[in-house]
C-alpha cells in the first residue's frame, strides 16, 4: 500500500541554508528534496516519541504539570 503525501512548498530560505542542504545531500548521495524529506521525518518522529512518553509518564503522576511549568521546563531546555 502506498502512503499518501503532500507538497510544501518553503519560501524565504536563507541561502547559506539551502547551500547547507545541498552539500549535506551530496555527501549522503541523495537529492536536497529527500534530504529535507527525512531531516523532517527525523525531527516529527522524534518528537512525537518524546511527547508519547511524556505523556506515559503523566500518567503515573498525582498532577499535570501546569502550562507554565511546562514553558519554565522548555525554556530551561534552550539554553
Amino acid at each position: 500500500m502506498q502512503k499518501s503525501s503532500a507538497t510544501l512548498t518553503i519560501r524565504n530560505v536563507p541561502q547559506r541554508v539551502v547551500r547547507n542542504l545541498k552539500a549535506i545531500a551530496k555527501r549522503r548521495h541523495r537529492s536536497m528534496e529527500q534530504e529535507v524529506r527525512d531531516l523532517l521525518e527525523e525531527y516529527v518522529g522524534e518528537r512525537s516519541a518524546v511527547l508519547r512518553q511524556i505523556e506515559g509518564s503523566w500518567e503515573s503522576q498525582s498532577r499535570r504539570p501546569s502550562a507554565t511549568e511546562v514553558e519554565k521546563w522548555i525554556s530551561a531546555g534552550r539554553r
